[in-house]
């Protein structure tokens, strides 16, 4: 049976307009999220981003630094959507002064701290040997007044007995990823970062036992600035999900049981 030509392109006009109101609809359910990240989980961040993205279609804007500089940059009012911590601290004063959402909060990952040389030849026996090595003229670890990898660092330090005898010798980054970048460079000839950022280069390490510091517990916050955006909810649940876990942990983190 042959359409009239009139009747056609009432029909074709009729299919474009429901394809480009579908299209609206699906532009509107598409969203974006502002992610503060500690900077040693920035390439986690980045691997679970694009996990996320390629699953719902919202994008994910990360913004990086110490956690004590991010903590005090969302106090400020800074337009942060979820501050992925790397402690638990700073989670609790942004609760305590009544920045999270309703149930926004969560543990994402637990660090695990790592003695990270260039040389791998430098490696001695055990931790506080490679320590002691008067070879190694500067060690780097993140300030610990702003970094928790760094305040870890430093307990280990004193927990071995090495943290005096050691002052000389340690440099201070920023953050933990300005610490690895010492030892990157050249600039530092060891590091106590974490194990997520020794794992993606080229040298060796020693994994810093637990019991030496404090745990590294990882606490996710869902702030109130994102409290009404769908993108930055489905997010924060879907940090809990099987498939970031899996990122999470094959990053050289711990999940939570």
């Amino acid at each position: 049976m042959r359409v009239p030509a009139l009747v056609f392109m009432v029909l074709l006009a009729l299919a474009g307009g429901l394809a480009g109101m579908a299209g609206a609809r699906a532009g509107e359910s598409r969203g974006e999220v502002t992610v503060a990240v500690a900077s040693n989980f920035l390439a986690t961040a980045r691997a679970l981003a694009r996990a996320f993205e390629a699953e719902s279609g919202h994008r994910l804007k990360l913004v990086n630094g110490a956690t004590g500089t991010l903590y005090a940059q969302i106090v400020n009012g800074a337009p942060y959507d979820i501050f992925l911590s790397a402690d638990r601290e700073r989670v609790d004063l942004l609760e305590g002064q009544g920045l999270l959402a309703e149930g926004g909060r969560r543990i994402y990952a637990f660090g695990r701290l790592v003695l990270y040389l260039r040389e791998p030849a430098r490696m001695g026996r055990g931790l506080a040997e490679t320590l002691r090595d008067p070879g190694l003229r500067h060690i780097a670890l993140a300030d610990p007044r702003l970094a928790p990898y760094g305040r870890a660092a430093e307990e280990a330090l004193r927990a071995l007995g090495l943290e005096e005898g050691l002052r000389g010798k340690l440099v201070f980054g920023h953050n933990i990823a300005q610490a690895f970048a010492f030892v990157q460079s050249g600039n530092a000839d060891a590091g106590l970062i974490a194990l997520s950022l020794a794992r993606g280069d080229g040298g060796a390490w020693i994994e810093v036992p637990g019991d030496l510091h404090g745990p590294i517990r990882q606490d996710a916050a869902l702030l109130k600035q994102g409290a009404d955006n769908p993108a930055a909810r489905a997010f924060f649940a879907w940090l809990s999900s099987p498939a970031a876990r899996g990122i999470i942990r094959a990053a050289g983190y711990e999940v939570a049981p």
